[in-house]
């Protein structure tokens, strides 16, 4: 019970820190690809934290992020190809709660995404900032649909649509946070 919580606890603080929240997942079935070379533990050169993708189907991966104190969130993960760009989108997998199914069916898994730019045995990843789109969206409303809860923001519109608003803002100034390096792990657990 006390590590089901912690867990729960992980993917809520995950999911909710600084990512950008969509209703709808961010592909449809056509745009789905499986690169295997993304297969592994993956690290932040200044970190302890490690991000671990594994197949777990035709076109899904499962990804398991441990944070610098070893505590884990566990997420579906797929990965798409838009006009010639990558992207990652992420749903955390519902912890098993020992809560009745009133109280599970209270939580609702978002998701979230990052655009991935891979380059060899590194891959950098770049999430849309929040502070940017809840200004973006207080000067341009209906830009892309959604819908603000206490103050955050929540996608709602269609794949394609949310699609196009990514692909028109990848390079507007300060829209997509700085990336981040990833580099693959050797079979030992090395860099």
């Amino acid at each position: 019970m006390k590590n089901t919580l912690k867990l729960f606890t992980l993917s809520f603080l995950l999911m909710f820190a600084g990512c950008v929240h969509t209703l709808n997942p961010l592909y449809t079935e056509q745009d789905l690809i499986f690169d295997a070379a993304l297969l592994g533990v993956w690290t932040d050169s200044d970190s302890k934290e490690t991000w671990e993708l594994t197949k777990a189907g035709e076109k899904q991966y499962r990804l398991t992020y441990k944070d610098e104190d070893g505590k884990t969130g566990e997420f579906t993960a797929h990965l798409l190809k838009v006009e010639g760009k990558r992207f990652m989108d992420l749903t955390p997998i519902k912890p098993i709660l020992s809560q009745n199914d009133f109280y599970k069916g209270h939580f609702l898994a978002t998701h979230t995404f990052a655009q991935i730019i891979q380059n060899g045995p590194k891959f950098q990843i770049s999430y849309l900032e929040s502070k940017w789109l809840k200004d973006f969206l207080d000067k341009n409303p209906a830009a892309v649909s959604h819908v603000k809860i206490a103050d955050e923001i929540l996608l709602t519109d269609s794949p394609k649509n949310l699609q196009k608003f990514l692909l028109t803002h990848l390079n507007t100034n300060g829209a997509f946070a700085e990336p981040v390096e990833l580099i693959k792990k050797d079979k030992r657990g090395r860099k």
